[in-house]
């Protein structure tokens, strides 16, 4: 049975409150959103890893753990992380807590994302024509609607694939529904006049799915396109994302969210001015808080380089050091952290002790 709720203010500022009260963790360790949701400044991340049984049993440990500990209630996860398996290792995990009572639904953030194509991961080996069988062929997805012949967003395909996500993850609403890369992937595929007309029809979509209370809000999670300069074949304006999003969504039009890379070796949505803003232009993270827009960060250890090689601060280990960088960024609510290996997730727990840096010591590690 698919647990009912969302993350609620009420709710997200109880799992803040007890935190800071039981395990006398700094008020700054949370941010307020969008939505004035109390969410962690640690999420947990769930990319990479092999579609198999033991990465399962590890991603779903790793949820179980940051439930447990009273330090992180986002979660991150997507239809294609690792065919499905990932958003069932979320699902399995917070059920769990559920049920244990060591937390409320409503106190917790569960963000995934559509777009790519996925086959199930546990339906055994991969079959040639999967996608003619079980998209084509039953009126899910046109051959039109395809971009790169990977990606879609037409409202027939999120819908399937929402359909999909709420079931593996075994909740009744999403928080947050990103559409995957849809810049990154269909702006160089098909131009951007037909990239918005695909765009507007899905935000319609995601307007329709809030209505209907499958989803609390949607997003865009993206790559290279909010952080290139304009000019650039994938450049996507954040502006442009919130005008499509009210003109089919009204002044309380659901796009909250967004998502980007950011670390120490890729910090452009910060350090770049890349995105327009009333005739000037800021970096992505600026211009998304000016917006009203809460923010996400990925990849904050480079998937693991900076952890082996990146630099220390005092008192920090490499690993440390990445994850506070990011969780120290202006105007965002903190960054993904993949963590699967117990002692991985330990170090990265501990930070939640920590208060993030203030400006000048985050903008100390840019030079």
């Amino acid at each position: 049975m698919a647990l009912p709720g969302r993350a609620t203010p009420e709710g997200t500022a109880r799992f803040r409150d007890r935190a800071v009260r039981e395990r006398a963790l700094p008020f700054e360790h949370f941010r307020e959103t969008p939505g004035r949701l109390a969410l962690s400044s640690l999420g947990l991340g769930t990319y990479l890893g092999m579609p198999d049984g033991p990465t399962d049993l590890a991603v779903e440990q790793a949820a179980t753990v940051c439930l447990a500990s009273g330090r992180v209630n986002v979660f991150d996860t997507a239809i294609n992380y690792r065919h499905q398996r990932a958003e069932r290792s979320v699902g399995r995990a917070l059920a769990r807590a559920v049920a244990r009572g060591t937390v409320a639904r409503e106190e917790v953030f569960v963000a995934t994302k559509v777009g790519y194509l996925t086959p199930d991961g546990e339906a055994g080996p991969l079959r040639a024509g999967w996608i003619e069988r079980e998209l084509l062929g039953p009126g899910v997805l046109a051959e039109a609607d395809l971009a790169d012949g990977c990606h879609a967003m037409s409202p027939s395909f999120l819908r399937h694939e929402l359909g999909r996500s709420l079931a593996n993850l075994g909740v009744e609403t999403v928080d947050l529904l990103y559409l995957h890369n849809a810049p990154d992937a269909q702006l160089p595929a098909v131009g951007r006049e037909r990239f918005l007309e695909r765009l507007e029809a899905a935000f319609a979509a995601c307007e329709g799915f809030r209505a209907e209370g499958t989803i609390a809000t949607y997003g865009l999670a993206t790559w290279d396109c909010l952080r290139v300069p304009p000019g650039h074949p994938s450049h996507f304006s954040i502006e442009a994302a919130v005008r499509l999003a009210r003109k089919v969504g009204g002044a309380d039009a659901g796009l909250r969210f967004l998502q980007l890379p950011f670390n120490l070796a890729m910090p452009e949505g910060w350090s770049a001015a890349t995105q327009p803003l009333r005739a000037e232009r800021h970096g992505a993270l600026l211009v998304a808080h000016r917006l009203g827009l809460g923010t996400f960060t990925s990849v904050p250890l480079a998937q693991g380089r900076l952890a082996r090689a990146g630099p220390r601060r005092a008192g920090l280990s490499a690993a440390q050091t990445a994850v506070q960088f990011a969780r120290s960024a202006p105007g965002t609510i903190g960054p993904l952290v993949g963590l699967k290996r117990p002692e991985h997730l330990a170090e990265t727990l501990e930070l939640a002790a920590r208060r993030p840096w203030d400006e000048a010591t985050f903008a100390g590690c840019l030079s």
